[in-house]
């Protein structure tokens, strides 16, 4: 017959085995549940990046806004935006002199995000940074009307 501290013995090494399995499954949950939610982030950090470009290429070609209009405006929809890291190109070169200058002359108008900007994780704990790539959107001039564009 089997003593009572035995069985005991028995019942408590089962329940130690559920038990770790349990925080196994559920902190395996949980470390799978950060990770989607910092690749998402991130994700969202690149779209707006992408989005910004396009942002700055449609106020270049359409508004009379120069070249520091148009770095606030895509530092303010990417905070993490280094305005150093934007350049705003025409082409041909030099016909943005002016707003009438740039309306007859200018073909085209490059906006770029350099590449080498950093986005840093929010996992505590994992000090972890990814390197945004470079981004850019070339649109050809329009008529512009600066009336509508503040």
């Amino acid at each position: 017959m089997i003593s009572a501290k035995l069985l005991r013995q028995r019942f408590a090494r089962g329940s130690s085995s559920i038990e770790f399995a349990l925080v196994a499954a559920f902190g395996g949950l949980f470390v799978i549940l950060i990770g989607t939610m910092e690749l998402g982030r991130v994700l969202f950090y690149l779209n707006t990046a992408n989005e910004a470009t396009r942002l700055g290429a449609r106020i270049a070609v359409v508004c009379d806004a120069n070249a520091a209009q148009i770095k606030t405006r895509m530092t303010d929809m990417l905070t993490i935006l280094d305005p150093g890291k934007i350049s705003v190109t025409y082409l041909p070169a030099g016909c943005a002199t002016s707003a009438d200058t740039a309306r007859n002359t200018c073909q085209s108008v490059t906006v770029e995000i350099a590449s080498g900007l950093q986005i840093d994780t929010a996992i505590p704990f994992v000090p972890f940074s990814l390197e945004m790539p470079a981004f850019s959107t070339t649109l050809s001039r329009e008529a512009m009307d600066s009336a509508h564009c503040s």
